[in-house]
Parts: C-alpha cells; sequence; structure tokens
C-alpha cells in the first residue's frame, strides 16, 4: 500500500506549480497589458484595489468622478490591483456587447454564477448560448407574455390584498400611515409570479402564515450565499484549487443546488407531458405552432419539437438549468426596480399624483397587456426608474483575443499624449501607431471591461444636466445623443444589448407596470423616514439601505394609506 504522504506530496507539488503558474501569467499581463498606459486612479489596497471603494460608494458616484478626472476611458484597479479598462464611450460599449463571441464573461464571474444559478443561458458562452437562446427564444415572444399578463395581475392583486390587510393592522393607518417595509412584500409577489409563469410552480411566499415551501427555502439560502462577499469564495472563484477547500457555504448551496436538482426533475417531467398532450395525430409537436401557460413548458416544447434539427436540442441537464436563472433573473431584478419607483415616487408626490390620476382613468383593475403598455405615463414612470435605478449598476467582460476597440473620441493616456488610434501587436513594448478612419483603444487578451450601466443611463453628456434627476417627463422629447446607447430597449443599457441582451426583459417590463397599476390605484406611499437616511448597497442588485443600520439590511420603510377616491 502506498503510503498516504506519497500521494500527497505530488499533489501538493502539482498543485504549487499550477498556483506559480498562474501568478507568473498575471503579473506578466499586468506588465505587457496596452491599458496599464492609460489614466486612472490608484490602488487604494492590495488585495482589493480599487473595489472596496467601489463597493462602499453609492450608485455610479465613484466611477463618474474618475470620469471627470481622467476623461471617458480610463482604468481602475480591481481585485488584487489588477487593472481594468472602464468606457463611458458607446461606441466601445456596442463593440463589446455586439461581438459577445471575442468579450465574454470572466471566468470567476461564471463560476460564482454557476453557485447560484447553475450552468444556464446566464452562464453559458459561445456556441452553447446561442444553442440555448435559440430555443428559448419563442417563450419570451410578445404573444406568450400577453399569455402570462394575468398570472401578474392576480399576484399584484393579492398582494394588494395583503397590505391592505397589514394597514388595518396599524392603529396609525388612518393619520400618518402604516409604516411598512415594502422590499420583502415586492420580493414575495414577484417570487410567486415568475413561480406561476415561469414553471407552473406556486411558491405561495404571499401567504405569510405558512412555512416557506421546500423550493421557496432552497432559493432563499442560494440568493443569500451569493449576496455575502468574504475572502475564501472570491479565492475560489479566481483560483480552482482553493475549490476543494470545505465551507459552511458550500455545503447549504449545494443542499439546496440538490433540493432545487430533484424538483427541477419533477417540474420537467410535468412539462414534457404537457408537451406530448399537445402533439398531433401523428405525434408530432410543431415549433411554430406553441402554446402554453407557464415558460418552462414553453420551452420543452419547443425542444421537442419535430420541426428541429436533433443537434439543436437542449439535453435535460440544459434545461434543467434554467429554473434558478428564471426564477433569479426573473424575480430580484423585478422586485427591485419596483422597489426603486416606489421610492422615486415618495421624493416626487406630484408624479405619484400624475400617474394615479392616469390609471385610474381604466375602467377595469386587470387590463390586457397591450392597454396596460398603451399608458404613455406609466411607460415614462417605468423608463425613468430602469434609467436612474438600473437595478444592476453594471457589468463585466474579458477580451478572448487581442483586439482594437474603436471609440468616438480621442482620449488621453498617463503621459499626457492624446491618441487617436493606437494597434497593439505581440512585442511587449511595440505599438504602431496607424491612421484610421475612426478612433480606437487596444486591447489584449485578457484585459478586463467593465459596462458600466448606470453610469451610461445618466450620464449628463448624454442626457443633458438634469441626468441624475427623475423625470419622467423628459421621455416625452429624449435627446438625439442617447440613440447612441447601444441597448435593447429604450434607449438603455439596463437589459444590455447584443446577442447576450436580456431575453426576459418583455417579462419583466409586463410584470412591474402591473405591479404599479395596481399599488398606486389602491395606495398613497410616503418615506417613513428622511430621504438622506436612504442608501444603495449592490450585490447582486442594488438594493436601497438604511445609512443608520450598521447591518445594512436590504430595505424601504414607507408609510401606506388607502387611497380614497374624492
Amino acid at each position: 500500500m502506498i503510503p498516504l504522504e506519497k500521494l500527497l506530496l505530488p499533489a501538493f507539488a502539482s498543485v504549487t506549480a499550477f498556483g506559480l503558474w498562474k501568478f507568473f501569467q498575471f503579473v506578466y499581463h499586468q506588465f505587457t497589458s496596452p491599458i496599464r498606459h492609460l489614466r486612472g486612479p490608484k490602488g487604494t489596497s492590495w488585495l482589493y484595489g480599487n473595489m472596496r471603494d467601489i463597493w462602499n460608494a453609492e450608485d455610479s458616484v465613484l466611477h463618474e468622478e474618475w470620469v471627470k478626472q481622467y476623461g471617458n476611458t480610463l482604468k481602475y484597479k480591481g481585485l488584487f490591483n489588477s487593472n481594468r479598462l472602464f468606457t463611458m464611450d458607446t461606441r466601445a460599449i456596442n463593440h463589446v456587447l455586439t461581438h459577445s463571441i471575442d468579450y465574454q464573461k470572466p471566468s470567476q464571474v461564471r463560476y460564482n454564477l454557476s453557485q447560484v444559478l447553475g450552468e444556464g443561458v446566464l452562464f453559458v458562452e459561445g456556441a452553447q448560448h446561442r444553442q440555448q437562446r435559440r430555443i428559448m427564444n419563442p417563450a419570451f415572444g410578445p404573444a406568450q407574455i400577453r399569455a402570462l399578463t394575468d398570472i401578474f395581475f392576480a399576484k399584484a392583486v393579492r398582494l394588494r390584498d395583503v397590505l391592505s390587510t397589514e394597514i388595518a393592522k396599524d392603529p396609525a393607518a388612518t393619520t400618518t400611515g402604516a409604516r411598512i417595509d415594502v422590499m420583502p412584500w415586492l420580493s414575495r409577489m414577484t417570487l410567486d409570479a415568475i413561480g406561476l409563469a415561469g414553471f407552473n410552480y406556486d411558491f405561495d411566499a404571499l401567504n405569510a402564515n405558512e412555512k416557506p415551501n421546500e423550493l421557496n427555502e432552497a432559493f432563499s439560502t442560494m440568493i443569500a450565499a451569493g449576496q455575502r462577499l468574504s475572502i475564501l469564495p472570491m479565492l475560489q472563484a479566481r483560483f480552482p484549487p482553493f475549490r476543494i477547500l470545505p465551507s459552511d457555504r458550500a455545503r447549504r448551496i449545494q443542499v439546496a443546488k440538490s433540493t432545487m436538482a430533484r424538483i427541477g426533475k419533477e417540474l420537467l417531467s410535468g412539462a414534457k407531458a404537457t408537451a406530448r398532450a399537445s402533439a398531433t395525430g401523428k405525434g408530432e409537436i410543431e415549433k411554430n405552432s406553441l402554446h402554453g401557460r407557464d415558460l418552462l413548458t414553453l420551452l420543452v416544447k419547443a425542444n421537442m419539437a419535430t420541426d428541429i434539427p436533433e443537434s439543436q436540442r437542449l439535453s435535460d441537464e440544459d434545461v434543467l438549468a434554467q429554473v434558478p436563472t428564471f426564477l433569479v433573473a426573473g424575480h430580484e431584478t423585478t422586485s427591485t426596480a419596483t422597489t426603486w419607483a416606489l421610492y422615486a415616487m415618495t421624493n416626487a408626490p406630484e408624479i405619484q399624483t400624475k400617474l394615479r390620476e392616469e390609471l385610474l382613468s381604466v375602467d377595469t383593475e386587470t387590463p390586457s397587456m397591450d392597454e396596460l403598455m398603451a399608458l404613455p405615463y406609466l411607460d415614462a414612470v417605468v423608463r425613468e426608474t430602469l434609467r436612474v435605478h438600473s437595478p444592476v449598476p453594471n457589468t463585466l467582460r474579458i477580451a478572448m483575443k487581442d483586439d482594437v476597440l474603436p471609440v468616438e473620441k480621442p482620449y488621453t493616456d498617463k503621459n499626457g499624449v492624446v491618441h487617436e488610434s493606437i494597434r497593439y501587436t505581440s512585442c511587449v513594448f511595440r505599438y504602431e501607431f496607424d491612421v484610421y478612419l475612426s478612433f480606437a483603444n487596444s486591447i489584449s487578451k485578457g484585459d478586463p471591461i467593465v459596462i458600466p450601466i448606470l453610469a451610461i443611463n445618466r450620464s449628463r453628456e448624454l442626457w443633458g444636466p438634469d441626468a441624475h434627476e427623475f423625470k419622467p417627463e423628459r421621455w416625452q422629447n429624449i435627446p438625439d445623443a442617447v440613440s447612441q446607447i447601444p441597448g435593447v430597449w429604450g434607449h438603455l443599457l439596463s437589459f444590455l444589448g447584443g446577442p447576450r441582451a436580456c431575453i426576459g426583459y418583455r417579462f419583466s417590463l409586463v410584470e412591474m407596470k402591473a405591479l404599479l397599476f395596481t399599488l398606486i390605484r389602491a395606495f398613497e406611499f410616503e418615506l417613513a423616514v428622511p430621504a438622506g437616511e436612504i442608501g444603495k448597497k449592490s450585490m447582486m442588485v442594488q438594493r436601497p439601505v438604511l445609512r443608520s443600520d450598521p447591518k445594512s439590511k436590504p430595505q424601504l420603510p414607507l408609510l401606506l394609506k388607502q387611497y380614497k377616491r374624492i
């Protein structure tokens, strides 16, 4: 029998060699990447770079300060003091978003996503992403979302009734209003909605008297684990050998994953049975004649369609991977965006009043999707919310090859030299200065590029001097400059753009409008704390917190009164 130490020694030597090689690659890249020549702030920590400063700042304030100081294209320090390219140039951002094969999510970001979401459409890249997206697209079309609208309203009305009950319990409800933290209630509503609309599963989260069901608890565990920041998960994301180290976080995630996988298989089995039942007399399921109540059933029908090649079908594992993706993408972002919409309207009561007048002009509490989308001021409020309070403030891509990144405007390097174009070559210290019809910035393989969603959405250069203010009326006549923003919807980056734009943006918009339609008609909202007490904390999404709360618990305490028509 081979002694244990003889087995461990080669393993330890291999891990050490791998670590040294990765460290050498990292250091070499920092000293050879062309973005090292850009201007930008110095790192304030050898471990965190500028990241801790960004986490502690609100909105994109720090990014915007750097842009004022260093220009639209700059660098700042990421983890381990590594260089990151940050640009506000819309042409450069469009290039990155539209060339999704050349600019992908970094491996550490994909690892973190896989821990919470599995290997669904948000995780995969390249041909696998195209395959999953091709099958999923039909489930998110306008006709399919139209069929889900009654689910959104059913759950919105249920939330309205629950809040009415909570208001009735508070003796101050008729005077100052009942104090309610609306954030967890909005989160429960969107969880219930995505459960039914996503895969015909009833979380019953709005039933406060019942213990959360099994899938609800597993989902909550996954979300909580993804929001905690500590050194070990960061090391595990960047350096794979650290992933063998056990942790309580990893154990809880694995238990939750097992629960979600087991229930997901049951849901998948039910969706397959529904798909087979809809087959023609010849046993055929046609891709262009999809009907179904929930997204998972539609996805399964599209995947089982007899008129698509076998090579384009998803495996059961790929289909199952979409369940947690549906949950997170269809739950957290919409509830957070609606929370910020209510916050914005408590700071501007005249906007709340104007919106309520428009909504009360509709003679039903459950309009169709077309009726809902035809309300102009509701549309303006939703657009302005997603502009000023984008739930996801930024995202990250990494260059998969050397490239020339086109920009609209020249930039100045740290030596004060203005460059119209720079082409990077494989020689470490060699650059070729060429004349192009456009300006460009060089990128080398492995360079990380920040997509500044929120900073672009509220750029004064694009939106005007009042860009930081919440003004729904601006959508009556938006500046020509915002047409340069390469977003899939509304001249905004909130849903990104290009091949990896948010597949569920129609779902989110209709659900958010249904929520606001129901709540604003029923209640008057006021802040329960001074406006200056509300801060922002960004982890997976950007949520409101109380500055006085040492734990920075996400919350938005409001005073609610029943609205009474005069």
